[in-house]
């Protein structure tokens, strides 16, 4: 039987991923490689931490170099051009600093960058100072940063408990040289905007298309800030523990996207309409938080 491959085009778009290898195959790069081929790119990786997991949680990790990051890194750009990139796990300050030398040297563009703190169990997969290095160094880099709630109440140093302080935690981060920051994964903010009756709402949300696969009355809300400007990203709330990996996913969806040439505001509407179909067919695999369907 002939398997029809989904890269069509022998000039197909190159995206490179710089992140952490999940053994297990639902986040970092397995995910990103997975999900830049589901949209028709080809996958270049290069492998900054070797960690220990399965979908019951992370259990330790063998972190690379500086040397051996540069090592994989500069003979994918000397070969390739490379049309996006994508950062997640970089677990130490020399490995971000080595990071941003190669970004900044080679001028790569369409980056996203996702801050990747600590995995979906609960390990933490980056200390402060690799942290404070990783804002210093690549946030103003970035065409686009994509924390989590979690990731963004430690990058902002503040507890988010209202759409507003998610306005708050946005507009830090953009004082740390971001351009455009998309917050995932406020779907918690549904049921308090209704009670609040719009108090702690942000002005002058533009939501975009919802999603048709929404299963309750909840939703899964992601909020894009560029520049000024606001755009609310909503979808039906799915119940599942499905959700190994989707971060990863979400960003690597959007890199794939603006490697197609795609807009931010169509790259993360893609995205995340892809990520909401993966979470609802997602296989159920293992006895914890299950991967979802990328492929």
């Amino acid at each position: 039987m002939k398997i029809e491959s989904k890269i069509q085009n022998p000039k197909s778009k190159i995206c490179l991923t710089i992140a952490g290898l999940d053994p297990s195959g639902g986040a970092g790069i397995v995910a990103d490689i997975k999900t830049f081929t589901a949209f028709g790119c080809f996958a270049t990786a290069a492998i900054t931490s070797i960690t220990f997991q399965n979908t019951t949680g992370v259990f330790g990790a063998i972190h690379q170099t500086a040397e051996s990051v540069r090592g994989q890194i500069e003979p994918i750009i000397e070969d390739f051009t490379i049309a996006a990139l994508k950062t997640g796990m970089l677990p130490t300050r020399e490995v971000i600093e080595e990071t941003w030398r190669i970004v900044k040297k080679n001028r790569l563009k369409n980056f996203v960058v996702d801050p990747v703190v600590r995995s979906t169990s609960g390990f933490d997969l980056i200390d402060d100072e690799a942290l404070q290095s990783l804002i210093k160094n690549l946030f103003p880099l970035a065409d686009v940063v994509t924390p989590n709630l979690p990731e963004a109440e430690r990058i902002a140093r503040l507890k988010i408990e209202t759409e507003k302080d998610i306005e708050k935690a946005a507009r830090i981060m953009q004082n740390f040289g971001a351009k455009n920051v998309l917050i995932k994964g406020g779907h918690f903010f549904e049921d308090e905007r209704r009670k609040a009756k719009g108090e702690n709402e942000i002005e002058n949300r533009k939501p975009m298309t919802e999603d048709k696969n929404k299963i309750e009355d909840r939703k899964a809300i992601d909020y894009l800030f560029i520049g000024d400007d606001i755009r609310v990203f909503e979808a039906g709330f799915i119940e599942t523990n499905a959700t190994h990996g989707t971060g990863c996913t979400l960003a690597a969806a959007i890199t794939a996207n603006l490697a197609l040439g795609k807009t931010l505001i169509e790259a993360v509407e893609r995205a995340k309409n892809f990520v909401t179909e993966a979470i609802r067919t997602a296989p159920n695999l293992g006895h914890g938080h299950s991967p979802i369907n990328i492929m």
